[in-house]
């Protein structure tokens, strides 16, 4: 392995415009983060200048910058993966557990099959002995593995479908399989076929084997045993198969010498896609994926007639035509049947925490209503800290999210930082702001009503 090379984050500017690894160093001496790039100097740049959500985990903690310089974005994600299965980074693990990296699994076949997967089994050593399948990663980005399996295809021809078929599929004309149903098949029914048969599926297991050493970053002692096979072959009079062994070798060189052969970066139209509810989880860090979120805000003026809120939003598989619907792709919709006013009987004065609290335990003491899997309060730390004292007063375990609504601070009970709501993706953000407006709306217009003694029977069916 290269020699890591160091800087501190002022002098970003001295990283080179290369393919390459970096790595984030905090007060620990092992890395904190693990990252490739096809631009070292820009993507570095860009964890500090232009941070994501998941950026301000860590970035603040982040005291000294390594980095590696390579050839091609081949080699930065395969020496990616070899880092983090060796590393284990405390946040390369915080932002994909082990069912989200990715795996090139290899089957223990006559004729191997290969297939990308995800972590069959959470054990340390990233294999089973006993399986019947090897597993080389784990690997980050799963659009530039499969690239990458699509240029070695071209070199290291390999079997994709679980069982072979009865004649040859699309691979085998497009030169990217070596048809092992088809050689099965005609060995078989031709006896004079079978020791030729037995010597191409050497080959093929061979050619497996060396694919294997490139996923594995073992290039440099592929090429040096290829070399040694094509002389072999050339000796022996050969000339056919060490041909093909130059060949070989000769794209391997190439591939590896081209910096850029694939781009993946994800775009706001891919976070998009994401179901909402799976990426509330991934991103506030949530035990489950909430089904139920209930939203509260406090109304008063100066004191008088105090009143809250309680709003509450279901993951809704079905399509709804109303403005939350459009803006949140349709899968939390507002339960308004569900909606709770409540007048404030315990506080006197100006005080919104209290009111909050007061709030929150008369909710809670409704167990035939279902609780919620996540609490969202308006209001800054105060409002947060109210909730959250409740809450673990009643041996709760509901995560818990509040707004400050001057910086657009995101508190959480789950994370020890704060977070930023513009740097996370749009649709946490859209869903954030509407919890935020209709709790809003909904303890105003409560409050509104008692100021001018205009109670409607619906409103009074409502209060508690």
């Amino acid at each position: 392995m290269r020699k890591i090379q160091f800087l501190k984050p002022k002098e970003i500017n001295k990283l080179q415009k290369e393919a390459g690894v970096y790595f984030f160093y905090g007060k620990e001496k092992k890395p904190i983060y693990i990252g490739k790039a096809n631009n070292l100097k820009e993507r570095v740049k860009n964890h500090f200048q232009q941070s994501t959500y998941k950026d301000n985990f860590f970035i603040n903690e982040v005291k000294k910058i390594g980095y590696i310089t390579l050839k091609s974005e081949i080699e930065a994600l395969i020496l990616e993966s070899e880092l983090i299965k060796k590393y284990q980074p405390k946040f390369n693990v915080i932002f994909r557990d082990d069912k989200n990296y990715f795996y090139v699994g290899i089957t223990k076949e006559d004729w191997p099959r290969i297939f990308i997967t995800h972590q069959p089994q959470k054990n340390s050593k990233f294999q089973n002995p006993n399986s019947k399948i090897d597993y080389i990663g784990p690997f980050v980005g799963g659009t530039a593995l499969k690239e990458t399996l699509k240029i070695l295809r071209k070199i290291f021809l390999y079997r994709s479908c679980k069982t072979l078929p009865k004649k040859p599929c699309l691979w085998y004309e497009l030169n990217r399989c070596p048809a092992p149903c088809l050689i099965v098949k005609e060995s078989k029914e031709n006896q004079e076929l079978q020791k030729q048969a037995e010597q191409r599926k050497k080959e093929y297991q061979r050619s497996i084997e060396n694919l294997k050493m490139v996923l594995e970053g073992k290039k440099e002692n592929l090429l040096s045993r290829l070399e040694k096979e094509m002389k072999e072959y050339a000796k022996n009079q050969e000339f056919e198969k060490a041909a093909k062994v130059r060949d070989q070798i000769e794209s391997l060189k190439e591939v590896f010498s081209h910096k850029f052969l694939f781009y993946s970066k994800p775009t706001e139209k891919n976070q998009e896609k994401e179901n909402i509810g799976k990426l509330l989880q991934k991103t506030l860090l949530l035990p489950k994926v909430p089904q139920r979120i209930e939203g509260y805000d406090i109304s008063h003026l100066k004191g008088k007639n105090m009143v809250g809120s309680m709003v509450v939003f279901k993951l809704s598989r079905i399509k709804v035509s109303s403005n939350f619907s459009q803006k949140c792709g349709c899968e939390y919709k507002p339960d308004k049947k569900e909606y709770r006013l409540f007048k404030i009987k315990t506080v006197e004065g100006q005080n919104d925490t209290a009111c909050l609290k007061e709030v929150i335990k008369r909710r809670l003491s409704h167990s035939e209503w279902t609780f919620p899997d996540l609490i969202y309060v308006d209001g800054g730390k105060g409002q947060f800290n109210a909730a959250k004292s409740v809450i673990e007063s009643q041996n709760l375990k509901i995560p818990i999210i509040s707004l400050a609504k001057k910086k657009n601070i995101l508190y959480t009970s789950i994370l020890e930082k704060p977070l930023l709501l513009d740097k996370l993706p749009k649709k946490i953000k859209i869903t954030i702001l509407y919890l935020r407006d209709e709790s809003h709306r909904f303890a105003i217009s409560y409050h509104k009503k008692l100021r001018a003694y205009e109670f409607t029977n619906s409103d009074a069916n409502l209060r508690i």
